[in-house]
């Protein structure tokens, strides 16, 4: 433990502990709300107060760099990307029945176990490390720099295949429906010209008897 560990504990929080306590409240009603609405755009748009509000935490924590990362990458491009891609698919604006899959139950047991191993590693990661808030800034941006392209290079990669990946199947999606919009308005054309032929050719007979 550090001195700023023994001055004060988690019965005397500081200003900014509180603070970002708050603010990790509200991101967490942000991230349920994303993931429980069945309006896409809301989803897309309360995704940016979840990246907002952990940008605001890296704020607390003093690492500036990070946090305007998390600002210029997650929430300028990631969600930008989003709502392409909710445009390109034509996302419905109001309510989607759709949006659930029916495989809920399957999807919250993995986000429970996916959640309850990042607690776990954070604590077993961050058990004795006590980080003074109201200190001065402990990061850089060599050090960030270096531990990011050095130590998770791999995932930073993967995550750029998995959007490149994201906005490639928008695309092929908004093809597919385009094309089977053009197909279904060319049978339609076709169903009224053949309507159109048999009525024609239903009132010839009458026409005969009339002359």
């Amino acid at each position: 433990m550090t001195l700023a560990a023994e001055t004060h504990g988690f019965l005397s929080p500081t200003g900014v502990e509180i603070a970002f306590l708050l603010v990790g409240l509200v991101t967490f009603g942000a991230a349920l709300v994303t993931v429980t609405t069945r309006q896409l755009v809301h989803a897309a748009l309360w995704l940016v107060v979840t990246l907002g509000g952990l940008a605001v935490e890296y704020l607390l924590l003093t690492a500036e760099f990070i946090a305007w990362v998390q600002v210029l990458i997650y929430v300028g491009s990631v969600v930008v990307l989003l709502l392409f891609g909710l445009m390109l698919t034509k996302a419905p604006i109001g309510r989607s029945p759709d949006a659930d899959s029916g495989n809920r139950w399957a999807a919250l047991a993995v986000a429970l176990t996916a959640a309850a191993a990042l607690v776990w590693v954070v604590v077993d990661a961050f058990r004795t490390t006590w980080i003074d808030l109201d200190g001065p800034a402990a990061g850089s941006t060599k050090v960030t720099g270096e531990s990011l392209f050095q130590n998770w290079v791999l995932p930073f990669e993967a995550l750029s295949v998995l959007l490149l990946a994201a906005l490639v199947g928008a695309i092929v999606l908004s093809r597919r429906a385009k094309a089977n919009a053009t197909q279904a308005g060319a049978a339609v054309d076709r169903a009224r010209a053949d309507r159109t032929d048999t009525a024609a050719t239903a009132a010839e007979p009458g026409k005969d008897g009339v002359r």
